[in-house]
């Protein structure tokens, strides 16, 4: 009797995942819609733009994205070689300065080591709007303002990127193989290189992938140190096109196809780099 009260409450424990799963379809489309409408609208003619709104379609995408790589002498592409320079090499640098920063904060002791990890943590807290205007005037001072640098060296340190790499140093990399590799005669360098490094393989990619999405998306602080437009990122060059947009409304189709083409970067290098999560789920399986 028990066994067949139990049997037939069982079924009344489920729908709470069923509701998550129904939460979960509700964000993504929530999320997704906007992107959908992005690079529909990006097919769309400027007449069939402003006529009519609908999610089909449109008869424009070649004539759009030919007038937008056309546009300025091919202006846009150059801001997408701009962005590609910032995120990439800025992300690059801003995951090797986080991981070996993580790594000294977890790995050594050392005075002042807790003190400068509240530092840390207290950086995390601070919008990037209230250090934009400090940063303009010390790059100005020592007159790298207006140049790429000015763009590249605020983003190499990131307060959030090093608080990871120190939560991935503490939980990928013993103790014991760092002992031995010294005990070994290996130098602190070699030791980082070629044993850290690869530990934290997984670890740096996401502090690589959410670095670069972060500057590739970045708009305030480009808009404040630059003023050539040939060194404008993406997303400034698209906001010159919205400004400009407002006394020419064929131009407002090149603003979204712009936007549904700076998508496709993130796309992509979301797509390539997320094998490296897949294997370290596969090794967190393994372990459990």
């Amino acid at each position: 009797m028990t066994a067949a009260a139990h049997h037939r409450r069982r079924p009344d424990a489920r729908p709470r995942p069923r509701l998550a799963l129904i939460v979960l379809l509700l964000g993504a489309l929530y999320c997704l819609t906007p992107v959908a409408w992005v690079v529909i609208a990006s097919s769309k003619s400027p007449r069939e733009l402003f006529t009519t709104f609908s999610f089909a379609p449109g008869s424009g995408l070649f004539d759009n994205l030919a007038n937008l790589g056309a546009y300025g002498g091919g202006q846009f592409w150059q801001w997408g070689l701009n962005s590609l320079l910032y995120a990439g090499l800025g992300a690059v640098l801003s995951t090797l300065v986080s991981a070996m920063a993580g790594y000294a904060l977890a790995k050594f002791r050392f005075r002042g080591r807790q003190v400068l990890f509240s530092v840390i943590l207290a950086g995390v807290l601070v919008p990037g709007i209230v250090l934009a205007v400090p940063q303009y005037l010390l790059l100005a001072a020592v007159g790298l303002a207006g140049t790429h640098w000015s763009v590249l060296l605020p983003v190499i340190i990131n307060p959030f990127g090093i608080f990871l790499c120190r939560v991935f140093a503490a939980a990928a990399v013993p103790q014991s193989t760092l002992e031995a590799a010294r005990l070994d005669g290996a130098g602190e360098v070699r030791i980082f290189g070629s044993i850290v490094l690869p530990m934290m393989t997984q670890g740096l990619v996401t502090v690589f992938l959410l670095q670069f999405v972060g500057i590739w998306n970045n708009f305030l602080l480009p808009f404040i140190m630059l003023s050539d437009q040939g060194k404008y990122p993406i997303t400034l060059g698209l906001y010159t096109f919205l400004g400009k947009g407002a006394g020419d409304a064929d131009l407002y189709p090149l603003v979204i196809m712009g936007s549904a083409v700076s998508v496709i970067p993130l796309i992509v290098l979301v797509l390539v780099l997320q094998r490296f999560w897949r294997a370290d789920l596969l090794a967190g399986g393994l372990k459990a």
